[in-house]
């Protein structure tokens, strides 16, 4: 259809609707500056604006109700700029050089099929769309939304790439203290208070200290409250929790020989604030040699939902090199999925430890990130599976990388109280890795986790360029870091051969 039979159509068109709807010749388009109808306020489409200095003319059909006839009215001015018109617009200028088309006037989703002028029907959704005049074809059909195409990343995954940073709240008590007391920050998190410490190093009569002991606070009735397994250097942290006081600590030794000590007033030694965090360091003295582990257990619990997946790609790239740097026969490796209640699956924690890296990426290369949705995920689920349904050895070094990115549900707090302090009593280090878009509360939860197992907090960081923006942790001074330095470099702290 060529331009000039388009411009016909659409004049007649114009006139046929200004004539039925207000009684006009069309010579009274030239001669009538306003012409309104009360009718008009009744549509919130049926704003009309006709040509040559016609500033208001209203059209009786726009107060059609729910699937009555659809005004096809344009919206036109003599100098060539698009009208007013709410719904669409429609810009003649000489030569018609540009047009619009309009939408339903009806503002009703009925009006769908409705009859429109020169039998024209409207589209079934009332919403404005636009076209182009063609030479052959007048293209009015509404717009085919297409799946955006994902860009290729920047970035090509290589071993290695994340950044991290590391700290170490147990290790920097006097500015944990610091930033609880002014309520930077605040616990319990999630069940969590780790605020009222006690540390015990526990040495022989030659000072040597005393690795693998197993320490306990007791209350004045004898109940344990805290129980935990002093590190390679002979440190054990236990805990004051639900308002329980420690009365005495109570060590074994891996050969089984006992001592006793009194838990004495709670000072912050370390802090200048006063008032919410207790810290109380205590020198047992137990007659024994030392005993070390020559096997370490390695355990990767990784969360698995949809905002996962730069951080599971990554892992699935660095396992390999991390497995090979620390090419030890005595490290065997374990890795537990999670999602979601209403995903794929919940937990998935039924692989055993092994000592073939082969076989253990195998298993996180199996792995995809998808599900979840709501903030919180299976956090107090994956730990309940991770330190109760695996063979955790006796005699061995044990650590766990717990890499996520939102916390436990909120009614999951005591579960997971229950799972830490396991993780504890067993030696347990647990290694927050805290991933892209986390929260503070995410962050808070890590730390108490860190602090109450004796671990390490660690979190990624923007250095790297990869994934969404990544929180920055309330701490001192910290070193960026490769993500896959920091894991080997933990690993190699928690050996003790």
């Amino acid at each position: 259809m060529k331009k000039i039979r388009i411009y016909a159509i659409l004049i007649s068109m114009l006139i046929a609707a200004v004539c039925t709807g207000c009684g006009s010749s069309p010579e009274s388009l030239y001669e009538t500056a306003d012409m309104s109808s009360a009718a008009m306020d009744e549509s919130p489409r049926g704003e009309v604006a006709m040509m040559n200095g016609a500033a208001d003319m209203a059209d009786d059909a726009g107060d059609a109700e729910a699937g009555e006839e659809i005004v096809y009215a344009p919206a036109m001015e003599a100098d060539g700029e698009a009208a007013d018109f709410d719904g669409g617009d429609m810009a003649m200028a000489d030569g018609i050089s540009e047009m619009k088309t309009f939408g339903a006037v009806a503002d009703a989703p009925s009006a769908a099929g409705a009859p429109m002028a020169d039998g024209m029907v409207a589209d079934e959704v009332a919403v404005p769309r636009t076209a182009e005049f063609e030479d052959e074809d007048i293209i009015t059909d509404d717009p085919v939304i297409e799946e955006p195409i994902p860009e290729e990343p920047d970035i090509v995954a290589e071993a290695g790439m994340l950044t991290a940073g590391e700290w170490n709240d147990n290790e920097n008590w006097g500015f944990f203290s610091g930033i609880v007391n002014k309520d930077l920050v605040s616990f319990p998190s999630y069940g969590l208070d780790p605020t009222q410490r006690i540390a015990v190093t526990v040495t022989n009569e030659s000072g040597e200290t005393l690795p693998n002991a197993k320490v306990q606070l007791l209350s004045e009735d004898g109940n344990s409250i805290w129980n935990a397994v002093t590190n390679k250097n002979g440190i054990a942290y236990l805990f004051e929790m639900d308002g329980k006081k420690g009365k005495s600590v109570k060590v074994n030794s891996a050969s089984g020989a006992e001592s006793t000590a009194p838990v004495e007033k709670h000072t912050d030694t370390q802090s200048d604030d006063a008032g919410k965090v207790g810290n109380c360091e205590i020198a047992v003295t137990v007659t024994d040699s030392p005993t070390l582990y020559p096997d370490t257990q390695v355990m990767f619990i990784v969360d698995t939902t949809g905002s996962m997946g730069d951080e599971m790609f990554y892992l699935q790239s660095d396992f390999g090199s991390i497995a090979e740097e620390l090419n030890d026969e005595h490290i065997t490796w374990s890795v537990s999925f999670y999602k979601d209640e209403g995903d794929e699956y919940v937990v998935k924690g039924e692989n055993a430890f092994s000592n073939d890296p082969k076989y253990i990426r195998s298993q996180l290369n199996a792995e995809s990130a998808d599900g979840g949705g709501d903030h919180p995920e299976a956090v107090a689920e994956a730990l309940t599976d991770a330190f109760n349904n695996h063979e955790w050895k006796d005699d061995s070094a044990k650590v766990a990388f717990l890499i996520f990115d939102a916390p436990p549900h909120d009614e999951k707090a005591i579960e997971v109280q229950n799972a830490i302090q396991l993780a504890s009593e067993k030696g347990i280090r647990l290694v927050p890795v805290v991933s892209s878009n986390a929260m503070r509360e995410t962050e808070l939860f890590g730390r108490a986790a860190a602090i109450c197992t004796g671990a390490p907090y660690v979190f990624l960081t923007d250095d790297s360029g990869i994934g969404g923006s990544h929180l920055e942790p309330i701490i001192g001074d910290y070193d960026v870091e490769k993500l896959h330095d920091v894991i080997v470099r933990i690993i190699n702290e928690t050996k003790q051969s």
